[in-house]
């Protein structure tokens, strides 16, 4: 396929509508996907997910075509949640393809692809052989045309969900969930309809061209909304999905931002009261008070690099239980090691609705640190300006550094890494420290060698 577009990223497909991913481009990689299957000795069906984005349906056409063309086989879900597509790979034991741009802005879309059971496909396992196959051809036995079918797979994953936490017992909750007009207004009803809670939906309706705001709940100001609506309706919870749903983040009864890794200490705990000993997967952007908490309830802790083909690929070698990043994305073994924002969230909800006390104060052990956030700097040269960074730090006594990912640079009481961006010209930064005076202390340092 000739000027094949540069928007094979490291963890997935991702671009610009109509610029550069078309029907033309997804048939195309309808074709390479099915020519790696057949290499790895994949099933011969593969099992197709959209969202709401006005563009989905067309490109989900075109690679089914693409796939069938080769002689394999699709089964389409139809409209679904991230984590929907990985249920379905999972319980069928089929690999997968969702049309989504994530938490992007409307004139984006993008295809997220896995190996049977939910098994990641990211750069260095498959994706540059499907961009290779794309840009050149695919090396694929030809067989007689596929066929395409449809299974509406959402029942059998909300009541799968509902077997892996035990919600039963808890006391009614008031619950305000910010869909952000993504793939949550379609599966959150069928999941919290269910539950012995009072849901306050916002933005339900599916709109790919966001007409509230940006689906994309890492930026606080994207959050503001239910943080309001929470303070206004006096709920216990507040949730907020990204657009395509595989990511969930918390505002307590206060209106306050739970950071992610409050919420992985918590899961931590809860998995590791249910599995005694087992292993915990944490990244290395999230806070310190994850290994400790770990380690307090007998766990052992594995660090991570940031993405989640590490996380779930170090889930399958190790036997990990549960994994969590930074980012909002949360990992569970029982659920064939795929994130699921759902799940995450009705985790929060039991450990809220089996006790008596408010989200803050169940979450109040596990804040023991205080953290900068994710700060994105442009640069010209992140190579440079990281070797600057650890130039600086390295003579000074007691500190630890590790190129895990990026750089890390560790101190007795804080730490520090800085990363390229896998997609911009930006460098990331996150610090963590005991106080939010050292913390910011430690920012403006690192800040001011970034900037010069």
């Amino acid at each position: 396929m000739n000027q094949v577009p540069n928007i094979f990223k490291a963890y997935d497909i991702r671009g610009l509508v109509d610029s550069e991913i078309t029907p033309d481009f997804t048939f195309a990689t309808g074709v390479a996907f099915a020519s790696l299957l057949q290499q790895e000795r994949e099933p011969a069906t593969v099992v197709v997910g959209q969202d709401m984005r006005a563009s989905s349906q067309a490109l989900a056409d075109a690679f089914s075509a693409g796939v069938t063309s080769t002689g394999f086989d699709v089964i389409r879900i139809g409209l679904a949640s991230t984590d929907l597509m990985y249920f379905a790979s999972g319980k069928l034991g089929l690999p997968g393809a969702m049309f989504t741009a994530s938490h992007n802005p409307a004139a984006y879309n993008g295809i997220k692809l896995c190996y049977s059971s939910a098994r990641p496909i990211g750069k260095e396992s498959g994706l540059q052989v499907i961009e290779s196959f794309v840009r050149q051809g695919s090396p694929l036995e030809i067989r007689s045309i596929g066929i395409e079918t449809e299974r509406d797979m959402l029942g059998e994953y909300v009541e799968h969900l509902l077997t892996l936490v035990d919600l039963s017992a808890i006391r009614p909750l008031t619950i305000v969930i910010d869909a952000g007009n993504g793939m949550a207004g379609h599966t959150a009803p069928a999941i919290f309809s269910r539950l012995n809670c009072t849901v306050i939906p916002m933005y339900f309706e599916l709109d790919g061209n966001f007409p509230n705001h940006e689906a994309n709940p890492i930026d606080p100001a994207n959050l503001r909304d239910l943080q309001r609506a929470v303070k206004k309706h006096k709920a216990d919870l507040g949730l907020a999905f990204d657009g395509d749903a595989d990511r969930c983040f918390l505002v307590d009864e206060n209106g306050n931002t739970i950071n992610p890794s409050d919420l992985t200490s918590l899961i931590a705990h809860r998995e590791l009261i249910k599995y005694p000993g087992s292993t915990i997967i944490y990244n290395l952007i999230s806070s310190r008070a994850v290994l400790e908490v770990v380690q307090e309830n007998g766990g052992t802790g594995l660090r991570s690099r940031v993405g989640h083909s590490y996380i779930k690929a170090m889930m399958a070698e190790s036997g990990a239980v549960f994994g969590g990043e930074h980012s909002g994305h949360f990992y569970f073994k029982d659920f064939w090691r795929a994130d699921s924002g759902a799940l995450a969230a009705l985790h929060a909800i039991a450990a809220l609705g089996e006790s008596n006390k408010t989200m803050s104060k169940i979450l109040a052990p596990y804040q023991r640190y205080v953290s900068s956030g994710e700060i994105n700097s442009s640069v010209e040269d992140a190579a440079s300006a990281t070797t600057l960074i650890e130039a600086k730090f390295s003579a000074r006594a007691g500190v630890e550094i590790d190129h895990l990912d990026g750089l890390s640079v560790i101190g007795d009481s804080w730490w520090f890494n800085v990363r390229p961006s896998n997609t911009e010209p930006l460098l990331r930064l996150n610090v963590e420290a005991k106080t939010a005076a050292a913390m910011s202390k430690l920012r403006d340092e690192v800040l001011s060698l970034i900037q010069s």
